[in-house]
């Protein structure tokens, strides 16, 4: 079998003795290219060592760090599947995971150590390990002895490099499962797209468990061989501190927003810079508009989700649209269709379909949900709506699931129905998304009360905070005698959307 084990491409810039600064934190911590090779060897051996084969899940619930990287790093050079999860998740939401993805092993914050080791005893998973993010942790100690002398396993293109999980309409998550090949293909056409070199310097500042920091942000800067200023989240100050030495930022519009409010982000600031990507959400043309007149950089935003990576970009070099997520990438085909699947004239609005190297191989354990989600003829259904104009610009006009993206996070309405529908006093509610100059959109809730009953706004978000992460927390619950419905009964959340948008 021909190996195409993604490690291999990723480090294929780093034999040993290179020297070349990989990462730099901001305490000051360096890990070069050989530092990260040696380290992933080492933590591979230990997991290859307790007995973890080639397709075993193994989940991780960690803090962002260098040592989390690295473990990403072994993981796929050992051929594990590697499963990461939101350390907001609360016990409920962990327990489906485990349940559902069936891994051998999970890495945790030592903060919730007893919490998970209850929650693996009933899903069975074998292994809990901690990893707190000053990298201290019982897996470094564990894994500490082991030999940095490790084999890559070979892989098939075909064959799983990670599961992310992506919330449904139904409620329930989805585990994405992404290969070697989709994960590859996509870091060699973004760092060609996007220009990158030996010589950039990526502010990384995004979370670890998602696409966007995991593996398209770190991906361009380990296949490209440049240095990655590898902050544990996005502090304004911070950013800013390190904007004067680095190149390229990735980030969502709300890292956008934050640095406009800042007095000392100005040209002086940005002057090595040579690219802003902006992806996970939409970006307001405001947004877009000011940072140019303030910074001389438009930024370059693209289109992208957890099963096809970036599907979509503005250019490096030629006209940054705003309000457009530019053109398909390489070997990416992107059509925009009507009911029946047949692609519509440019300019008019219908459901985007996208076909190619990139997209998915199909949600895990679910076969019949993964035939729904593509057409006859291979296209995955993105459930996006939008229009593409007469050069080939992909617009994005709305989404058919009703998806709310707050903050760059991927929110969906059921999932927090279902829970206030369970809270004493509520009869039924919808949830939806209001325009929100910091997050993008604002998740709001109305609610109807049963019969003689009352509810105090803060008590409810306070049990809500209890079962869901804080970014699927409503800002607002509003009260209201009924919810508009159409004549079949359907809620209309348009009707609520533009009600409360002011």
């Amino acid at each position: 079998m021909s190996d195409h084990n993604l490690f291999r491409l990723l480090m294929r810039q780093a034999p040993r003795g290179v020297r070349r600064i990989a990462l730099e934190t901001p305490d000051g911590q360096r890990f070069t290219r050989d530092d990260l090779d040696r380290e992933s060897a080492r933590m591979a051996h230990f997991l290859q060592g307790i007995g973890l084969c080639p397709g075993d899940r193994i989940a991780v619930q960690a803090e962002k760090s260098p040592a989390s990287l690295i473990l990403y790093l072994a993981s796929v050079r050992a051929g594990l599947v590697y499963l990461p999860l939101n350390t907001a998740y609360q016990n409920a939401e962990m327990a489906y995971f485990l349940g559902d993805a069936e891994p051998r092993m999970i890495v945790c914050r030592p903060a919730v150590l007893e919490a998970t080791r209850a929650l693996a005893r009933d899903a069975g998973v074998l292994h809990v390990y901690t990893l707190d993010a000053d990298g201290s942790g019982t897996l470094i100690e564990a894994s500490r002895k082991a030999t940095a002398d490790f084999n890559t396993v070979a892989r098939a293109g075909s064959d799983l490099a990670a599961i992310v999980y992506t919330s449904g309409t139904t409620g329930r998550s989805k585990g994405a499962m992404i290969t070697h090949a989709n994960l590859a293909c996509n870091a060699q056409s973004l760092v060609e797209a996007w220009g990158f070199r030996e010589d950039d310097v990526l502010l990384h500042a995004l979370p670890m468990f998602h696409i966007h920091g995991l593996f398209v942000a770190t991906h361009c800067a380990l296949l490209a061989g440049c240095t990655m200023l590898f902050h544990p989240r996005f502090d304004v100050a911070a950013v800013l501190r390190d904007l004067p030495r680095s190149t390229v930022l990735m980030g969502v519009p709300t890292f956008y927003v934050r640095l406009l409010d800042e007095a000392g982000f100005d040209r002086n600031a940005t002057r090595r810079m040579r690219l802003f990507v902006s992806g996970s959400a939409p970006l307001l043309r405001d947004t877009f508009d000011r940072f140019r007149e303030r910074t001389g950089h438009a930024i370059l935003e693209r289109y992208g989700m957890t099963e096809t990576e970036i599907i979509t970009s503005n250019p490096l070099d030629g006209e940054r649209r705003p309000g457009s997520v530019g053109r398909a990438m390489p070997g990416v085909e992107v059509r925009v269709v009507d009911s029946a699947d047949e692609p519509l004239p440019a300019g008019s609005v219908g459901a985007i379909q996208v076909r190619g190297p990139n997209v998915f191989l199909g949600y895990w354990m679910r076969p019949e949900k993964t035939a729904e989600e593509f057409s006859a003829d291979g296209y995955f259904r993105t459930g996006d709506l939008g229009e593409l104009s007469e050069d080939d610009y992909l617009t994005i006009s709305g989404r058919a699931k009703d998806l709310i993206i707050s903050g760059g996070y991927n929110v969906y309405p059921k999932e927090i129905e279902l829970c206030l529908d369970e809270l004493p006093g509520i009869a039924e509610s919808a949830v939806f998304g209001v325009p929100h100059p910091d997050f993008g959109e604002a998740v709001t809730a109305a609610v109807v009360l049963a019969p003689g009953s009352a509810i105090d706004e803060a008590g409810v978000i306070g049990q809500l905070r209890e079962r869901l992460a804080n970014y699927k927390v409503p800002k607002r619950i509003l009260v209201v005698d009924e919810l508009p419905r159409n004549n079949m009964g359907k809620v209309q959340k348009n009707r609520l959307r533009e009600r409360w948008s002011a």
